[in-house]
């Protein structure tokens, strides 16, 4: 008979600790203690664990590597003096880690080298990161800007896709374990799902209870969503809102796929487009939606009318994409 595995789980906090726990709830009559205490000389502020060594990374002042063997950092890495509010191990190069500094930087870190990589300075802070499960290289970045902005970290000077829907800061993100999408939680009180390729998203969830929206995951299974908002809940989610539970009979499989492919061949059809992209939205986030509608049409007719007027070849219209980067730095 196999012995059960030890599960733990690390977190850090304002007191300048590390701790681990047992995954295990205490026994009846048994408090709760750390098995593991580690006492830094600063605030951490995240942390993350390696996916397949006994490693993880805290990030503060600086980014530190640490033994869970250990009471000291194997290294630390920096790169600026602002703090540093999240880091994320790759999930494929697991030697490889992201993090994002209140300097609006997000900076790539080599933890063979133990040195910095590479940086992209934005236009505004990024709250957080996420690496794709099947793509070495693409990473999504969520911004106080609104957008979210994923990028191939060979090339960071342009993103590969910039994500358009939320009206208010973009707190947290976390892709699927397929790859394909993502899902992001916002200050505006929803989440949505995005496409890796596409700018919009396809589904929009909120209710009349839920508060600020602060962490969001996708499950592993791929079928559900968990958030935790301002409130105090947390809330489970289809990832697919229509998709039925439990199990289906083979005619109910057979029914739903043929329905499916009639959505695929009509997608294009005026009236099944607007059926199959429509979401009802709760007033506070459509009044905004119109908002920043007339406000971005305004600045596109004020940057056209700078071109017209101006000597030819002086103004250069530059793309959404690269409006929001404002440099790389290796």
């Amino acid at each position: 008979m196999s012995a059960k595995p030890n599960w733990t789980y690390s977190e850090v906090g304002d007191d300048k600790t590390v701790k681990q726990w047992k995954m295990d709830g205490p026994s009846c009559g048994e408090e709760e203690e750390p098995l593991h205490t580690i006492l830094g000389k600063t605030v951490y502020t995240g942390i993350d664990h390696h996916w397949r060594e006994a490693v993880f990374a805290t990030c503060g002042q600086q980014v530190d590597i640490w033994d869970e063997q250990r009471t000291s950092p194997i290294c630390s890495m920096t790169w600026g003096f602002d703090s540093i509010s999240s880091v994320k191990f790759n999930p494929i190069e697991t030697f490889l880690l992201g993090s994002c500094a209140s300097d609006r930087n997000i900076v790539l870190y080599d933890m063979r080298q133990a040195t910095p990589l590479k940086k992209v300075i934005l236009d505004m802070r990024t709250n957080t990161i996420c690496w794709n499960p099947m793509e070495a290289f693409i990473f999504t970045a969520a911004n106080e800007d609104y957008n979210l902005y994923t990028f191939d970290m060979r090339a960071l000077d342009t993103p590969v896709m910039v994500h358009m829907d939320h009206v208010s800061a973009v707190l947290d993100v976390d892709y699927s374990p397929t790859g394909r999408e993502f899902v992001s939680a916002s200050f505006d009180k929803s989440i949505r799902i995005f496409p890796v390729d596409k700018s919009r998203s396809r589904e929009v969830y909120h209710t009349k209870r839920m508060q600020h929206v602060i962490c969001v995951k996708w499950t592993a299974d791929s079928k559900y969503i968990m958030c935790g908002s301002d409130e105090m809940n947390i809330r489970l989610w289809k990832a697919n809102a229509s998709e039925k539970l439990g199990v289906l009979t083979s005619r109910e499989r057979a029914a739903t796929d043929y329905n499916q492919k009639l959505k695929e061949k009509f997608q294009h059809h005026p009236h099944i487009k607007r059926i199959s992209r429509h979401r009802h939205l709760p007033k506070s986030i459509y009044s905004q939606i119109q908002e920043q509608r007339i406000m971005k049409e305004a600045r596109r007719r004020k940057e056209l009318n700078r071109i017209k007027h101006s000597k030819p070849g002086s103004v250069q219209m530059v793309s959404e994409k690269k409006k929001h980067v404002v440099a790389v730095v290796k």
